[in-house]
């Protein structure tokens, strides 16, 4: 089948399915569609796609098998909020924890969005606006991230001084919420000296964490580690993470004490700090 794009309601009809059925579809991500002048249009292509392989694309399989980055992906490319909400509700419905919808579906969907806006893909505009509904799915997905009871202390989270890519940050926030911290979010470009205004500020802070995407933050990120450990403060970890951040060993070269993947490390190396006891921490900070 070859030509132009089709209507939704002709996709429709190809698919021997209801309007509403090959709506759901699109806004579960699993056919892609562009909403041109107030239409759908489904290309040629995806709807071919779609038809040779109906279970990869069922609705009902298993959450291991279920593109659910991939299908998020589409609906955030296509500025498509209701329909992104709706991947995620899917995703959850068919077993996936909160955990892993950050981890293995949201952040996924954002790097590959990234990735293509950095070779060129996709205008900047289209990442920005992806971003924009990304971070609304997280201000609807945080509350469910909460714990009651006491929490074991505090955590201060941020990117350096330039560094204007808050959703990492805040996709992390939520996860170490969930681990029984307190944590101050700064968001974005945050300057050294409002990092150590804020441990000054909140009492109980266990550790810090720095994110950067983009190498050229780094001598931020330096900056702002050598501020925190101006004050002598001992009995903070300092983290380093983010995309620009290679490994434990390049994080230990800028003067962090230990290096996060993503946000369940880093809840991994709070519980182990946390777990030490007196000043003789039991993690390895040489």
């Amino acid at each position: 089948m070859g030509g132009a794009d089709v209507t939704l309601q002709e996709a429709a009809e190809a698919l021997g399915v209801h309007y509403m059925t090959a709506y759901r579809y699109v806004r579960l991500g699993l056919l892609p569609a562009d909403k041109l002048g107030g239409t759908w249009r489904v290309a040629r292509a995806a709807l071919d796609q779609f038809r040779a392989a109906p279970a990869a694309v069922s609705i009902d399989g298993g959450r291991r098998r279920a593109p659910w980055a991939e299908r998020l992906e589409l609906r955030l490319l296509a500025g498509d909020a209701r329909g992104a909400w709706g991947v995620i509700e899917a995703s959850l419905a068919a077993g996936t924890e909160l955990e892993e919808i950050y981890l293995d579906v949201l952040a996924p969907a954002m790097r590959s969005i990234g990735a293509k806006w950095e070779s060129g893909d996709i205008d900047v505009s289209l990442e920005h606006r992806a971003s924009g509904i990304a971070m609304r799915l997280i201000g609807r997905l945080g509350p469910r991230f909460a714990r009651r009871g006491r929490t074991r202390g505090a955590v201060i989270l941020g990117s350096p001084a330039g560094e204007r890519h808050a959703l990492p940050v805040a996709l992390v926030a939520d996860l170490v919420r969930q681990g029984g911290w307190e944590v101050s979010d700064l968001g974005a470009d945050v300057p050294a000296a409002s990092f150590l205004y804020a441990l000054r500020q909140i009492a109980d802070v266990a550790a810090i964490g720095v994110s950067v995407t983009t190498s050229e933050h780094l001598p931020a990120a330096v900056e702002t580690l050598r501020v925190i450990q101006d004050v002598g403060r001992q009995d903070v970890l300092l983290v380093l993470g983010g995309l620009a951040i290679h490994d434990e060993e390049h994080a230990r070269s800028l003067g962090a004490h230990a290096y996060a993947a993503d946000g369940r490390q880093f809840v991994g190396l709070l519980h182990e700090w946390s777990s030490s006891v007196g000043s003789d921490r039991d993690l390895d900070l040489a």
